[in-house]
């Protein structure tokens, strides 16, 4: 019975297979093997024992069902997998998981699983600012009509808007590279953090194993690795979810029948927009990923939920995390994948974005006008109130604004009609955003 929609609806097989059951028990495996031969070096236990343990340490001897059978009489998961590869190992099983506790295994399992989804996130996060940018750059002198309370404010270029979005993109980058050798990090120290069970080498076993495994240290903990970092990881996860909701609302607003400049790609031969309305095509992928952006963002409060727990720990935290940590990782993951193709079938509407620019009949160039005015010795508060009359009257009388300005006679007096026109061209009005795609274009690529 399936009832998860990650099970058969959501999620690609790369980030799943990171928090697979399977690939779990390797990693703890990994991480025992990694312990015995920490013991070894220091002198605890024979290279032998060591070499046996990291042969058998493998889930080609020690199998998830038997696993699983040991844990029905035990209980406790780390301790049915001990004693299964304990089994494997004969004489040499009496040194597995010496001196540690069961979150020293849990924690740092649960650091390489940060590892390996950082990775597919980074790529993830680079593919869409790939597609973000040749989108920049294809649309770097397109005009539009910037918005602003969801009405006309002045001109932009839809290059420079998707500009903003990969250095937004660039921004996530910096934050997952920052936050990874704080969220990458695991403990060997046993149970209150003392690492008294480990001996005088403790601190030289807990460096080694992490050392063997890529990872970071926890430089003091108690029984768990500081759940701080965890807020930091799922942050980070729900930060990029809001972006991909931002752009994805943008990209449903701007395809609304009555704006039309961007749309989704749409494949005519096959697919359906509704099961009725045979004319529709929707923002599917969008909404999809506006709606997951809520999910994951709820994860955030059981995680800073599991930052508070009692004494050295309790078990508050374990349950809550197999559902949020997965989970988070795995809709991030098919949200960035789903937004960069969206971005790289985007379809633009130049000659609507051209249109609706018209269909504010010169208002959106109010500004324009109101610095030229500045520029001729007009005081810049006088000039705004006479612009907002005269826009006023032209929006009132459905109007264009030039004519609105050419019988005005404060302002005709300062320009020519050729000079109102260049003022009106809102090509003349774009400022820094050409530069603004350019320099983002060469600082990210």
């Amino acid at each position: 019975m399936q009832v998860c929609p990650l099970d058969f609806r959501y999620g690609r097989e790369a980030m799943k297979l990171v928090f697979d059951e399977h690939r779990r028990l390797q990693h703890m495996l990994d991480v025992e093997a990694a312990l015995a031969q920490a013991h070894a070096d220091v002198g605890n236990i024979s290279a032998e024992d060591a070499r046996i343990i990291t042969e058998k340490a493998s889930t080609d001897f020690v199998k998830l069902d038997r696993v699983r059978e040991i844990e029905k009489n035990t209980n406790h998961d780390i301790m049915a997998m001990v004693k299964a590869l304990t089994e494997q190992c004969g004489p040499s099983g009496d040194f597995i998981h010496l001196g540690s506790t069961s979150n020293d295994i849990v924690d740092t399992v649960m650091a390489l699983q940060f590892k390996n989804a950082l990775e597919i996130i980074e790529d993830d996060l680079i593919l869409l600012q790939n597609s973000i940018a040749d989108l920049a750059e294809k649309h770097k002198t397109t005009v539009m009509v910037g918005r602003t309370h969801g009405q006309f404010a002045v001109p932009l270029t839809f290059g420079m808007k998707m500009a903003v979005y990969a250095r937004e993109i660039q921004r996530h980058l910096d934050r997952l590279r920052e936050a990874r050798p704080r969220v990458c990090v695991g403990k060997m120290s046993g149970a209150v953090g003392t690492g008294a069970a480990l001996g005088i080498h403790a601190t030289e076993i807990q460096e080694k194993v992490m050392e063997k495994l890529g990872l970071g240290v926890e430089e003091a903990s108690l029984q768990l690795v500081g759940r701080d970092r965890y807020v930091e990881f799922v942050a980070l996860l729900a930060n990029i979810a809001s972006s991909l909701e931002k752009f994805g609302v943008e990209i449903r607003n701007l395809q609304r029948s009555e704006i039309g400049e961007v749309a989704e790609a749409f494949d005519a031969e096959k697919q359906v927009g509704s099961s009725t309305m045979a004319h529709k095509r929707n923002p599917i992928t969008c909404e999809n990923v506006c709606s997951l952006a809520k999910v994951v963002r709820g994860f955030m409060i059981p995680t800073y939920e599991n930052v508070p727990l009692w004494h050295e720990r309790d078990l508050t935290n374990s349950a809550a995390e197999r559902f949020t940590i997965p989970h988070t990782c795995i809709l991030v993951d098919d949200m960035l994948v789903k937004m960069s193709r969206v971005f790289s079938n985007l379809v633009v509407f130049p000659d609507r974005m051209q249109a609706n620019i018209e269909a504010s009949k010169g208002l959106i160039m109010a500004e324009s006008v109101m610095m030229a005015m500045v520029g001729k010795g007009i005081g810049r508060q006088e000039a705004h109130e006479i612009m907002r009359m005269i826009s006023l009257k032209a929006a009132d009388s459905g109007t264009h604004l030039r004519d609105q300005m050419i019988s005005d006679e404060s302002i005709s007096q300062l320009f020519k009609p050729e000079e109102i026109d260049a003022l009106l061209d809102p090509k003349s009005y774009i400022g820094r955003a050409v530069e603004i795609v350019d320099k983002t274009l060469k600082d990210i690529r």
